[in-house]
């Protein structure tokens, strides 16, 4: 049996394994999360503590999927509120659920309306015996213009709001960031600023998943009517990873802590974020597929991805990948690789050729007696859109050759 070393720190705060619950329906109460640490999960983000004066009121329903063919969950819209349970209740949960696995880590989500509601949460949350704190700084979907992603777009407010915090706590802080901006970057250092120790991205995307073409109201529709709301799952992975590059590639965030968040649902997920600098990990829209018991599998496929690449602590693995994203402007423009066919696995569907002749550059030619495909290497640019679209692996990365004029051996290019 393959056993590595999962642990962390994060934020000076060590974690059994990286994997958390995110601030979201899974982690809604004592009940939840007791399930999620016994199960093994190393952390839970308790679902956001607002303030007492602010109250929930959840519509119904306030879920919908987005699909693809025969795959569900390719994306998830979620409509759903900070914790509905009042102060009072998701402050005895805390205390609760420290008490009974003070080896787990317990992060509590705070969402204020103002610098005292953020101070004082702070403080609180402190009290109850949290070892972290996150502040919410990106819900897509409150119903007050004072929380939620409407600040999280502002860097003065995150500033602001994290020196609230820090005056209320002495306990390390991330800031939970929003994908609803073009650029992470400012907002991520103002909120450095005011004093967050890391950062915690992605958020959900604002979106409309679906509209019933029927009676022509978005979905899920309440009464008639529906609203722009979070989308998370698989789907907003590419967007997750994205921020998180671009983040630990800015100027002075090269070894920026960060919770990665956004479509994990496997291990290889999992290593993907941390291969791009995320410390911690944590997960939703997968608990909500599938339970707390993905988790197993995650930590188990880590451990031997591990084994596979020689490294016996996670740790070695953080931030591995991101030197080798680089500018689009500074990529290898001077050859092309060309496709090989092999014709003893394709099964002459012609996806191929199709996609190549209405999508790409009409260089796949179809040999209509034999029925097999043949590649024009006259006609090919290599951009290898045949490889993507055959369902049974028959096309791969063949010769490399050097584009006319440009200087360098096909031999050295690194093709994968």
């Amino acid at each position: 049996m393959i056993n590595k070393d999962l642990s962390i720190d994060f934020l000076g705060v060590r974690f059994e394994n990286p994997f958390c619950l995110s601030s979201s329906p899974v982690g809604n109460c004592y009940d939840m999360c007791k399930k999620a640490y016994e199960v093994g999960w190393g952390g839970v983000v308790f679902k956001t503590i607002g303030p007492e004066h602010f109250v929930v009121d959840e519509v119904s329903p306030r879920f919908d999927i987005l699909t693809k063919e025969s795959t569900p969950f390719v994306g998830f819209k979620n409509m759903e509120q900070i914790a509905e349970h009042s102060l009072e209740e998701n402050l005895a949960d805390l205390r609760k659920l420290k008490e009974e696995f003070p080896e787990k880590v317990l992060i509590a989500s705070i969402m204020g309306t103002n610098e005292e509601d953020w101070e004082e949460l702070a403080r609180l949350v402190e009290e109850a015996g949290a070892d972290m704190i996150e502040m919410n700084l990106s819900c897509p979907q409150m119903t007050s213009h004072a929380m939620g992603s409407d600040v999280g777009t502002s860097p003065e407010l995150c500033r602001t709001y994290c020196a609230a915090v820090k005056r209320g706590s002495k306990l390390p802080m991330m800031a939970k960031m929003t994908p609803n901006v073009t650029d992470m970057v400012p907002v991520a250092k103002a909120s450095l600023e005011g004093g967050a120790d890391g950062i915690a991205t992605i958020n959900t995307i604002k979106s409309i998943a679906n509209v019933d073409l029927q009676h022509k109201i978005g979905l899920p529709a309440v009464n008639g009517k529906s609203s722009i709301s979070g989308y998370s799952g698989k789907a907003v992975k590419p967007i997750a990873l994205r921020f998180m590059q671009q983040l630990r590639t800015a100027d002075g965030l090269e070894q920026l802590p960060i919770s990665g968040i956004g479509g994990i649902e496997t291990w290889e997920d999992a290593a993907e974020f941390i291969l791009l600098g995320a410390s911690t990990l944590q997960v939703t829209t997968g608990i909500m597929q599938y339970g707390y018991r993905i988790v197993e599998d995650m930590k188990n496929g880590l451990m031997h991805y591990m084994d596979e690449q020689g490294v016996e602590k996670l740790e070695e693995l953080v931030g591995l990948a991101t030197k080798n994203i680089i500018p689009a402007e500074d990529l290898d423009r001077d050859y092309k690789v060309y496709p090989v066919i092999d014709l003893d696995k394709c099964i002459a569907c012609g996806r191929c050729y199709i996609s190549c002749y209405d999508g790409a550059h009409q260089a796949i030619i179809w040999d209509d007696e034999n029925r097999v495909p043949h590649c024009n290497t006259e006609k090919c640019v290599g951009c290898h859109l045949c490889t993507l679209v055959c369902p049974v692996g028959a096309i791969s990365k063949g010769r490399v050759e050097m584009k006319p004029g440009r200087v360098g051996k096909a031999s050295d290019k690194v093709i994968i």
